[in-house]
């Protein structure tokens, strides 16, 4: 299914101009337009009607009209006289319908019959000029605050001309159940606006105001919604209206294209997509810049360098399941590449491009392997392949007939990944749309220069693993260290064990102070030897009663980048965040010692 799409202006950054030309650009068919765009741009109504005309776009609304009714009969007259200019500038607009809120005004009408009598009164007045007005109930109404309160006016009003916006977010933020609206008429839904929203407990009002996320950045259960929407008939367009800090501060362009790919995400989650996301079998690799430092890291981790690309300065190392490019070409250590194992590379190119996703030129030499790859929000490559087959992309490096010595390495757990912040919900939905990954888990934490926001997202069987950090603030000189740090998580089955052996072999192996282990004995009935071993070895354990997740981190290589070997027992499917407040103090201490010894 692709259903007409519209986003309104106040979703995006810049002025009026600058968020047409975004939403066009983006693929969206129209537009609303929020009334206080159009009163600081500087093109009359008919000038914007043509603007979005060139540019493709319908103008699908106008929006808001507010505190219409009124107990006041004076007041209510003025405000029939506002409805009224308000509607010869939709006229000179070219749109066809008004939203217009509940009232929050101390005056507002609470008796739904006077209510409805003030909305067929102005219904009347927009049908006599062809026009319509979808009502909407805000979350926070004086006496219109649930969808079905204000379908209960607008089935009483009884007006052709009046029909029902229906907001996602009034909805859903209230815990409403949206199922009843299948059996509204669906002639009588004009309009509907979407947008998604983290769990808070907060005033509603502020929530609604700050903090509204595109489809699939947040945990309201919108393919429920639009079932039951579809189910009533609606076969308008499906519109965002979303409010949020951050959205309104980035470059309009990039935010348009998040939002329309959100909205093909949403589709395809409600009624099927025709090429869904092919199943995932693990990482095939992930790809480093580096120097001979880093090999010398992978050698002490227990990895054998088993390649040389033939034309490229990359060598493959590998270890059990686990293969990890590094490239020599970078100015810092850090991941420039993660590659999937897709059991269909081209269809996973398709979908991905089909979602907006920027297509990574590459340059390749003429028996070299031709690999689909596409770049992610925060500029790293994602790479889709299938180990094995026929022309993969192993057959670009030539063997060294080296082999591993091993420490347990069994495959890739996971990849830690950095957002920049204006970016951190756009990645979630890339990895969810272009992936088919789903939500694991989140948490913030409170890191040494301050909080810290993460999400993990995964395939159903578990194979492939992302996990995504931001900082939320970090201004000023004072917070030195790893600008949005980067890791690379290493299974393996007994992390004791494999710690040994990496720092008998050398591999810088961060130490953790004891008072993590007085506090992890308190807290936790383990044998004095095991809790010996890992204060030794500076193992952390994170328990709940699912498992256990254990790991063991390098300190950081060149710029950004550490690796951890990992160790999930039981049913344990967590990240390790209770612990990387005291990792990431880790982490600074040693690199402030390092420093002082350059000096």
């Amino acid at each position: 299914m692709s259903p007409r799409t519209a986003l309104a202006t106040v979703c995006l950054s810049g002025a009026l101009d600058d968020k047409l030309v975004a939403a066009a650009a983006a693929g969206f068919d129209g537009v609303e337009i929020f009334e206080p765009d159009l009163v600081a741009s500087p093109m009359p109504p008919g000038e914007v009607r043509l603007r979005c005309a060139d540019l493709g776009l319908s103008v699908d609304l106008y929006q808001p009209f507010r505190d219409l009714d009124s107990t006041d009969p004076a007041r209510f007259a003025a405000n029939l006289r506002r409805a009224d200019a308000k509607f010869a500038v939709m006229e000179a607009l070219g749109a066809d319908t008004v939203l217009m809120c509940s009232s929050v005004s101390a005056d507002a009408v609470e008796d739904p019959d006077r209510l409805a009598e003030q909305l067929h009164t102005v219904a009347e007045r927009a049908h006599d000029r062809g026009l319509r007005i979808a009502y909407e109930a805000l979350a926070w109404g004086a006496h219109v605050a649930t969808w079905d309160a204000s379908w209960e006016v607008v089935r009483r009003a009884d007006h052709p001309a009046l029909g029902l916006c229906l907001d996602s977010f009034h909805i859903l933020s209230r815990g409403s159940d949206p199922a009843p609206i299948a059996d509204v008429p669906g002639e009588k839904l004009f309009f509907l606006q979407l947008a998604d929203a983290p769990h808070l407990s907060m005033d509603v009002l502020q929530w609604s105001r700050h903090h509204r996320l595109f489809p699939g950045q947040g945990a309201f259960d919108l393919p429920a919604f639009m079932r039951a929407v579809l189910a009533a008939g609606y076969a308008g367009p499906w519109s965002l209206e979303v409010f949020n800090d951050v959205f309104r501060q980035a470059d309009p362009e990039r935010a348009a294209v998040d939002a329309h790919r959100s909205l093909l995400t949403l589709a395809e989650a409600t009624t099927g997509g025709t090429e869904p996301p092919p199943r995932l079998a693990g990482h095939a690799f992930v790809e480093v810049t580096g120097d001979e430092s880093t090999g010398g890291v992978l050698a002490a981790l227990g990895f054998a360098r088993t390649g040389v690309h033939r034309t490229k300065p990359v060598e493959r190392w590998e270890q059990g399941g686990a293969r990890v490019l590094v490239n020599r070409s970078g100015a810092e250590t850090a991941i420039a590449a993660v590659a999937v194992e897709s059991a269909d590379p081209p269809a996973s190119a398709r979908r991905a491009v089909r979602l907006a996703a920027p297509a990574l030129p590459r340059e390749r030499g003429p028996a070299e392997a031709d690999l689909a790859a596409v770049t992610a929000p925060d500029g790293t490559a994602l790479f889709f392949c299938r180990t094995g087959a026929p022309d993969d992309w192993s057959g670009d490096f030539v063997a060294t007939g080296e082999r591993a010595a091993g420490i347990g390495v069994t495959g890739i757990d996971h990849v830690g990944l950095a957002q920049p912040f204006d970016h951190f919900d756009e990645a979630a939905l890339f990895y969810r749309s272009v992936l088919g990954l789903e939500p694991v888990t989140s948490a913030e934490f409170a890191a040494p220069f301050g909080l810290v926001r993460s999400r993990a997202l995964a395939d159903p069987g578990r194979d492939v693993r992302l996990a995504l950090s931001v900082s939320l603030l970090r201004r000023g000189q004072w917070a030195p260290g790893v600008s949005e740090p980067q890791y690379v998580a290493l299974a393996v089955d007994d992390v004791v064990a494999a710690a040994r052996a990496a720092r008998a072999a050398g591999a810088p192996l961060l130490g953790i102070p004891d008072n993590y282990y007085a506090d992890l004995e308190a807290r936790l009935e383990l044998p004095a030897a095991e809790i010996a071993a890992y204060r030794e070895l500076g193992v952390l354990r994170e328990e709940t009663p699912e498992g256990a997740y254990l790991q063991v981190c390098t300190e950081v290589l060149g710029g950004r980048l550490f690796v951890a070997l990992v160790q999930r027992i039981g049913d344990h499917d967590l990240f390790g965040w209770t612990d990387a407040p005291v990792r990431m103090a880790a982490h600074r201490r040693r690199r402030l010692a390092r420093a002082a010894v350059r000096t």
